[in-house]
C-alpha cells in the first residue's frame, strides 16, 4: 500500500481516499487523478490490504473494485459497511445488472463500470462525499420519521434506522420535499448529481431500500410510487 499528500489543498482539508485494486496501472492512474483534484488517497491491491488500512482509521470515501485476490470487493463491502457508514464507489468490469445489484446490495453506495471516464469518477466521488458532510443543521420530521443531517441519524418512530450515505441522502431529499412528487430524473439530479443517461433503474432499487428500511418495523407505507411518475413522500 503506498499513501500521497494532495497538491493542492493542505492536508488538514482534503478527504482521505482508498482506492483499491489489483490492476496497478489503473489504481496508479486512479489516485493521479484524485490527488490532483486535492485529495490525499492511499492504495490497497487486494481485499486483506484494504481490510487492514481501514482498520485503524476509516477514510473518508472508498473506491472499490469487486474483483480482487485475497477478500473479493463484494465481501470488503459487507465488512465495511457492517462496521461503518462509509461512502463506498465500486468498480465493476462486468456492465451486467446482476453484478450492479450484486454490489449494491453488500452496501455500496454507487457504482462505475469499467471502463470509465475519469471525469464521471471525479463527480461521482464529489457527490458521495458532499452527502457526507455536515447537514445544514435542521431537524426534519414528517410523520413518525425524525431526521437529524448534523448527526447524520434518522429514526421512524422510536427506532434508529440504519441507511448507507445514499439512503440517508435520498430519505433527506424526499422529506425536504413532503407531499411534492418527485420525478426519477429529478431525483437523479438532486441525489445522484447526474441525469438519466448515466443509469437505467438505480433510483428504483434504491427507493426499494428505503422503503425495507423504513417498514422494517412493520410501520405503514409513507413512500408512495406515483405511476407514470415518480415517488412522494407523504401519508396516506
Amino acid at each position: 500500500m503506498s499513501g500521497c499528500d494532495d497538491v493542492r489543498v493542505t492536508a488538514a482539508d482534503a478527504a482521505r481516499i482508498l482506492v483499491v485494486d489489483d490492476d496497478p496501472r489503473l489504481a496508479a492512474s486512479v489516485r493521479r487523478a484524485l490527488v490532483y483534484e486535492g485529495y490525499r488517497v492511499e492504495t490497497a491491491g487486494d481485499g486483506p490490504a484494504a481490510l487492514a488500512a481501514t482498520r485503524d482509521r476509516l477514510p473518508d470515501l472508498v473506491v472499490l473494485d469487486v474483483m480482487l485476490p485475497g477478500i473479493d470487493g463484494i465481501e470488503v463491502c459487507r465488512r465495511l459497511r457492517a462496521a461503518s457508514d462509509v461512502p463506498i464507489l465500486m468498480l465493476t468490469a462486468r456492465d451486467a445488472i446482476d453484478a450492479r445489484v450484486d454490489g449494491l446490495d453488500s452496501g455500496a453506495d454507487d457504482y462505475l463500470v469499467k471502463p470509465f471516464a475519469y471525469e464521471e469518477l471525479l463527480a461521482r466521488v464529489r457527490s458521495l462525499l458532499r452527502r457526507r458532510a455536515p447537514g445544514v443543521g435542521d431537524r426534519l420530521a414528517v410523520a413518525d420519521i425524525v431526521l437529524e443531517p448534523d448527526a447524520h441519524e434518522a429514526r421512524r418512530g422510536d427506532r434508529r434506522l440504519v441507511l448507507s450515505a445514499l439512503e440517508f441522502s435520498l430519505l433527506e431529499h424526499f422529506m425536504r420535499h413532503e407531499r411534492v412528487v418527485l420525478t426519477r430524473d429529478r431525483i437523479l439530479e438532486a441525489v445522484w448529481g447526474f441525469d438519466a443517461e448515466s443509469v437505467s433503474n438505480i433510483v428504483d432499487v434504491y427507493v426499494g431500500y428505503l422503503r425495507r428500511e423504513l417498514e422494517a418495523g412493520g410501520e405503514p407505507r409513507l413512500l408512495h410510487t406515483v405511476r407514470g411518475v415518480g415517488y412522494v413522500l407523504r401519508e396516506s
